[in-house]
């Protein structure tokens, strides 16, 4: 069932609701833009909750068991793609340590969805459970605010020292100089053990910090995702596909003048520039295999897009679903996504795999959703923690892409800043 109901209240003041009366389900996925002004989605901010179907799976037939359980569902599915689904596309192995445990694949099918769009709330029920859709409206409208409280202090870890950074970067550094690949995405890991926290919690004050247009609060069993991401992977509209690699990174100030001149500065910054030229031919030769013949455009070439944290370039590439080509077929063929792998990709992906000390798992992978008609959209799950609650391990991973003008220190640099809101919530700062 569909009805829409008016909320007389700020909006910002009812998504805190709406988030916090979702809460209490085992299943949840709460998508949010922040009214970011970037092409962000279809919706302000989306809640499906409570499973009434659910697939999960390692990584083997992982593509082709999703595409069943989306064309027989012909429903809203929620979930994510993790990283290591590139085993099922290429002949590909993950054998680095996993603290986290996550299925490589979970996306399960909503009892009740809930929109925000235009100051309007809109619910989708399944038959079984619209009767309830008044009362549950009723319950969100009079949600009290919660009481802040203490946050516990949780310190990370990084899985391998400064040292040990700057020597695997020196040795992607050798495999760029001899050819073996042009650019790579080198990652490190931030943990902690027998963490506890209230995951909840640490996303209201994340997204607080950084409201990005791709925020995301997943919850599936006692899998946690806590993502602040910048970065759409891939969107599927009628047949409009668009895909908005992000690559080049500077910092923020707080003098004006200063922040106009360093964004400035990475829009002309050739090194940065070049990193995502690299990423997005990598984009269009993806997009390509699916694509109309000769629909694959640059819509928008490295542009300065300012977020909170950080100032990003950006591309817009834009492309037709070829007739035929089922939705799910359009994120195999393009996964994982250039900005996080490198080129050339499946060269790139073994090298990673080689030099990395932890498994990806869901970081770098993706999250979204497919509607009814087969339309989808997905962010890239990174400036994320993740958080698995029954054996109280967290993580979070931060990189760049590596290329034969970097300078290690300077990588490693990035690293940081990339991680510095998220420390700041694990560190109640």
């Amino acid at each position: 069932m569909r009805t829409s109901r008016t909320f007389a209240q700020d909006a910002l003041k009812f998504k805190e609701k709406l988030l916090a009366w979702g809460s209490r389900f085992n299943e949840i996925a709460w998508l949010d833009s922040n009214e970011y002004e970037l092409e962000t989605g279809e919706f302000e901010a989306i809640l499906a909750v409570e499973a009434f179907t659910a697939i999960k799976t390692d990584h083997i037939n992982a593509f082709d068991k999703l595409k069943e359980y989306q064309e027989t569902t012909a429903d809203w599915i929620f979930g994510y793609l993790s990283y290591d689904l590139k085993n099922d596309v290429e002949d590909l192995t993950s054998s680095n340590f996993d603290g986290l445990h996550f299925p490589d694949l979970y996306f399960f099918q909503p009892q009740k969805l809930i929109f925000i769009k235009n100051d309007k709330i809109e619910f989708h029920y399944l038959r079984m459970v619209d009767d309830e859709i008044e009362q549950d409206f009723k319950e969100i409208c009079d949600m009290e605010d919660e009481l802040a409280t203490e946050r516990k202090v949780v310190s990370v870890t990084p899985r391998i020292s400064k040292e040990e950074y700057k020597n695997k970067v020196e040795s992607m550094l050798r495999h760029i100089h001899r050819g073996d690949i042009y650019e790579a995405n080198f990652c490190q890991e931030f943990y902690a053990e027998d963490a506890e926290i209230d995951a909840l919690d640490i996303y209201k004050a994340l997204n607080k910090i950084s409201a990005p247009p791709f925020a995301v609060y997943l919850k599936l069993e006692n899998f946690n995702l806590i993502s602040a991401s910048p970065e759409r992977y891939l969107k599927k509209k009628a047949k409009n596909l668009l895909s908005q690699p992000i690559k080049g990174t500077a910092r923020r100030a707080p003098d004006v003048e200063e922040d106009l001149r360093i964004a400035a500065e990475l829009a002309s910054d050739p090194k940065e520039q070049s990193e995502n030229v690299m990423i997005v031919d990598l984009v269009r030769n993806d997009l390509s295999r699916i694509a109309e013949k000769g629909s694959v455009q640059v819509d928008e070439l490295c542009k300065v897009y300012t977020f909170r944290q950080v100032h990003q370039l950006i591309s817009s590439v834009t492309a037709r679903l070829a007739e035929g080509i089922p939705p799910v077929e359009a994120l195999r063929n393009s996964f994982p996504m250039g900005s996080m792998t490198g080129a050339p990709k499946i060269s790139a992906m073994k090298i990673i795999e080689k030099l990395e000390e932890s498994k990806r798992g869901l970081y770098s992978g993706a999250v979204g959703y497919f509607t009814p008609g087969g339309d989808f959209d997905f962010n890239v799950v990174i400036r994320s923690i993740l958080y698995n609650s029954d054996n109280r391990y967290l993580s979070f991973s931060v990189g760049g892409a590596i290329t034969a003008k970097s300078d290690p220190e300077k990588e490693y640099e990035e690293c940081l800043l990339k991680a510095k809101a998220m420390r700041e919530v694990l560190s109640n700062l």
